[in-house]
């Protein structure tokens, strides 16, 4: 794969930051900015956790071996603007006021979703390096990793119990992630059958 095409993805990856950035300064984000910042990053969050799923299937069908970099690009840029969401409700929306958190996470269990799912992503971000990697070993890294989805589904579900009433776009969502784990695990079925007859299982 080209590398401009690699360097042209994480240019579009800060697009949308660059926009709420710029939008912040310039007072066009409308009468409450803090609402579209939350809303904006929390939504590409998972445009961007959503897509470094597919980058596997994607790879596996069309043979094109050179975009499996990608996954690795497209999860960070869900942590960054993960990061980004979770900062602005903690810093901008409550102040950092503990008590106020935990009274808002007790009356809104979509709050609680939100942060299992940047919980989840946090050892995945850190261990994206290719020195963690190797320090991991290629079958824990996989494993690990693998929390990706279980990220992606407690950001669908933190999504569908925030809009309530239409629940499009979160159900969209969703159809596309349990496609993806549709997906894994067919594949992981059929890798499974193509095994010698008494081949070790790799743990």
């Amino acid at each position: 794969m080209p590398r401009w095409v690699s360097r042209a993805l994480v240019a579009a990856g800060f697009g949308p930051l660059f926009y709420l950035a710029w939008g912040t300064v310039s007072d066009g984000l409308g009468a409450n900015p803090i609402d579209v910042i939350t809303d904006e990053t929390g939504t590409w969050t998972l445009r961007f956790l959503v897509a470094a799923l597919a980058v596997t299937p994607v790879r596996r069908l069309t043979g094109l071996a050179g975009i499996a970099p990608w996954r690795r690009t497209l999860g960070l840029f869900a942590f960054v603007y993960g990061t980004v969401h979770m900062i602005t409700y903690v810093w901008l929306d409550q102040f950092f006021d503990v008590a106020a958190i935990v009274r808002d996470v007790a009356k809104r269990p979509f709050i609680t979703a939100g942060a299992v799912a940047f919980v989840v992503m946090v050892p995945l971000a850190v261990t994206s390096t290719a020195r963690m990697t190797r320090r991991l070993g290629g079958v824990a890294w996989r494993r690990l990793h693998r929390l990706a989805y279980a990220a992606a589904v407690a950001g669908v579900v933190h999504y569908w119990w925030l809009v309530k009433a239409d629940i499009r776009r979160p159900l969209t969502y969703g159809v596309i992630v349990a496609v993806l784990l549709g997906a894994r695990a067919a594949w992981f079925v059929f890798d499974r059958s193509r095994r010698p007859a008494g081949a070790v299982t790799r743990p």
